[in-house]
């Protein structure tokens, strides 16, 4: 069974739940809330970079890892959460399209094909899931990166401990501090690095989570209108002579 159907059962099953016709949080139900979600969530990680600036953990963060694998990780996770704003946008659009019943968007080029005479809702419905899931995938798998690369950096950092015990030939109490700083340089890269990629993975996945709750609720929405309309066709046909 394909992903596109797997999520079109997901849907179902969301339609099915109680009080789940709708998106769950109260401020996603009005117009935009879900990009106003996520302006005020961003606000806050926009918030904490600031406080970490200020005690200075960005340089020292920059300055401790030579691999720059945890800039790397920083300007993934901002290039991503800007994508899933303008997702978190165009996600809005649509569902006031569909709860205005507008003659515009996924949910209405659904709406009209599931009319057509013998057309096929299935066909339609992966369509439609496409159109609201499909641009997650490439999202959640640089997610899944991030979180790769912070553990590609524990490796080098581990990688290079190694090397530099490898290198001594033998213990001088007096260049003590010297060898404590070699063999603790390593150990640094590989401990920011795996924070950074499950730091940066654990709050892009909230975003990606809620677009996709988001997305799950519009599409059973659109087909359980869909469902309705066609109960209301049947209604006006007659029954018999």
């Amino acid at each position: 069974m394909s992903s596109t159907t797997h999520r079109m059962f997901g849907a179902l099953l969301v339609r099915r739940m109680p009080g789940a016709s709708r998106p769950t949080l109260n401020i996603e139900r009005s117009d935009q809330g879900l990009f106003l979600l996520w302006l005020a969530y961003m606000g806050l990680l926009v918030f904490a970079a600031w406080l970490l600036w200020r005690a200075g953990a960005w340089h020292r963060l920059v300055e401790a890892d030579p691999t720059h694998l945890t800039l790397v990780i920083v300007v993934l996770f901002i290039g991503c959460s800007l994508w899933a704003g303008r997702r978190a946008w165009e996600l809005g659009r649509q569902r006031s399209a569909l709860d205005a019943g507008r003659a515009q968007g996924w949910s209405s080029e659904f709406l009209q094909g599931t009319e057509q005479p013998g057309a096929d809702r299935a066909s339609w419905l992966q369509v439609l899931g496409e159109h609201a899931h499909g641009p997650h995938e490439m999202a959640w798998w640089l997610n899944g990166i991030q979180l790769k690369l912070g553990l590609l950096g524990k490796v080098i950092g581990f990688s290079i401990l190694a090397l530099q015990l490898g290198q001594m030939d033998s213990f001088d109490p007096s260049q003590s501090a010297q060898l404590l700083k070699s063999l603790t340089g390593g150990l640094g890269i590989a401990l920011l690095t795996t924070v950074t990629g499950l730091t940066g993975n654990i709050l892009l996945g909230l975003q990606l989570m809620r677009l996709d709750r988001f997305a799950d609720a519009l599409v059973a929405d659109a087909l359980a209108i869909s469902l309705k309309n066609e109960g209301l066709r049947d209604g006006d046909r007659p029954t018999g002579p």
